[in-house]
């Protein structure tokens, strides 16, 4: 039996471990911003608290290190919470259960949190050790960045005092990255009328489950299935062969992750309930087909169900689907600069019922700000001609590509020190918080790296352990070399 893998270094993922055991939903960070405040106080460094709940805690640069340029090191401290629909699990009072998987670090049906929670144990574990070299370090811990960027939004000029910024938000150890993804929300309300459900049809819920998603950013381009385009698909045809009523739809949850998991409910004339069942069988068969490399798990539910009183009116439901039929879903544009860069690209996230609305969320993401103004006006033409209310968000910014940037040159070189090879530098299709760093601190010169993580937004997130203690070393090594101050 192999021996199971050492989880090093221990001042890192023993932060880690303390971490996972502090709820920290989107939105609901009031526990690990207690948990930050006394980090602070306990080893007796500046913490700083803005309106928002971003973080900044400051430590002194080390002997002999006082003349260099201050780095600011960034995490967001909140997480996505999503898990398979046999576990239970409360986010708001639960810990997060990690398990050892060969050379991988997962957790127990839900997400793992080391988005970003890799890069705030890093930090503590900077802040909290006496026995490494640095220059003057703040430590920004941002809000609310998965669902809303809200922290980077709301930071102000003035609350940090950095000349570099390095960002411990990215997923592939050995990659820099230079430059990210801007992106926007678009949001499409049909309201219908309720009316009798036929009580002598048959009624059914149907539903695709266990879907791969991923990051609807950094995941976009794997051809992945997105599951209320697919059901949408299986309604589609549905309706147009039989005399369907549809009573109710949801799929999807976050903006920011491809779903996995899409349901409907449903009846048709009582003639046709083994048709139906027929139908679903060959369109799953076509389904894995098209999807047998990334969606090898995808499987198809129809169960029986009792009547319901009222469904969705007829025009509603024709609308409805064949909006969502039409919507775009995927990769809209490769980069024309950066050879397999995703330019731009859109996620139909979720769809969700209440009050007699219809509601469905997308997510558009583009390196070209003109591209996704375009990309989110295709999307909201489309729902528009479905008679749809649509919202189009405020938006993020991108983060521009500075290849004279004198930290990354200083990233570049300390990594082919330690490890003998060059690293790659990239761009990312995915919304990192620099963009809208740079809007309030034009000045600083950034870049992003990480350790290497899989499945982000899902259940089959995980973190390749050997690659944190080469995150960790390279970091240290950065920060022996941080150039004087000017």
């Amino acid at each position: 039996m192999s021996k199971p893998v050492e989880l090093k270094p221990a001042c890192v993922f023993d932060f880690f471990k303390e971490i996972c055991a502090v709820p920290r939903p989107s939105k609901r960070e009031e526990r690990i911003i207690e948990y930050l405040k006394e980090f602070g106080k306990k080893h007796q460094l500046e913490t700083l608290v803005d309106e928002v709940g971003n973080v900044l805690i400051k430590k002194p640069a080390t002997k002999g290190y006082e003349h260099c340029k201050t780095v600011v090191l960034q995490s967001h401290i909140d997480m996505v919470c999503e898990k398979n629909n046999d576990v239970e699990h409360d986010f708001l009072n639960d810990p997060i259960e990690t398990v050892i998987d060969g050379e991988w670090l997962r957790a127990k049906g839900t997400t793992l949190g080391a988005d970003n929670g890799i890069g705030v144990a890093t930090e503590l574990a900077v802040l909290a050790a006496d026995d490494i070299e640095h220059g003057p370090i703040e430590c920004l811990f941002t809000v609310d960045e998965e669902t809303g960027l809200t922290g980077a939004f709301a930071l102000k000029s003035g609350f940090m005092n950095g000349d570099i910024l390095l960002n411990l938000d990215s997923e592939d150890e050995g990659e820099l990255f230079i430059g990210c993804a801007g992106g926007v929300r678009t949001s499409a309300t049909l309201t219908y009328e309720p009316i009798p459900a036929p009580q002598d049809y048959f009624f059914f819920k149907v539903g695709v489950e266990k879907l791969t998603g991923g990051h609807s950013g950094d995941d976009i381009n794997k051809g992945r299935a997105n599951a209320n385009k697919v059901l949408n698909r299986f309604l589609y045809q549905t309706a147009e062969k039989y005399d369907m009523y549809l009573c109710s739809i949801e799929g999807g949850n976050l903006h920011n992750a491809i779903p996995r998991e899409a349901y409907a409910l449903c009846a048709v004339p009582m003639e046709y309930k083994e048709a139906v069942r027929v139908d679903l069988n060959i369109f799953a068969s076509e389904v894995e087909t098209e999807y047998s490399v990334t969606e090898r798990n995808v499987k198809f539910v129809l169960e029986s169900e009792a009547p319901c009183k009222e469904a969705i009116d007829r025009n509603t439901t024709t609308r409805l689907l064949n909006a969502v039929h039409a919507v775009y879903n995927g990769v809209f544009a490769m980069s024309q600069d950066i050879p397999g860069l995703v330019e731009t690209s859109s996620n139909l996230a979720s769809i969700k019922m209440a009050d007699r609305k219809i509601l469905i969320n997308s997510s558009q993401r583009s390196s070209v700000l003109s591209a996704r103004k375009d990309m989110s006006d295709t999307i909201k033409a489309a729902f528009e001609l479905a008679g749809a209310e649509v919202e189009v968000g405020e938006g993020y910014p991108g983060w521009k590509p500075n290849t004279d940037s004198e930290i990354l040159k200083i990233a570049v070189e300390t990594y082919k020190k330690l490890f003998g090879v060059e690293p790659k530098v990239k761009a990312i299709h995915a919304g990192l918080e620099c963009g809208l760093f740079l809007e309030k601190y034009p000045l600083l010169d950034m870049v992003s790296f990480g350790p290497t993580l899989r499945g982000v937004h899902s259940p089959d997130e995980r973190m390749l352990i050997p690659t944190v203690e080469k995150f960790w070393n390279h970091l240290l090594e950065i920060l022996k070399n941080i150039p004087a101050k000017e």
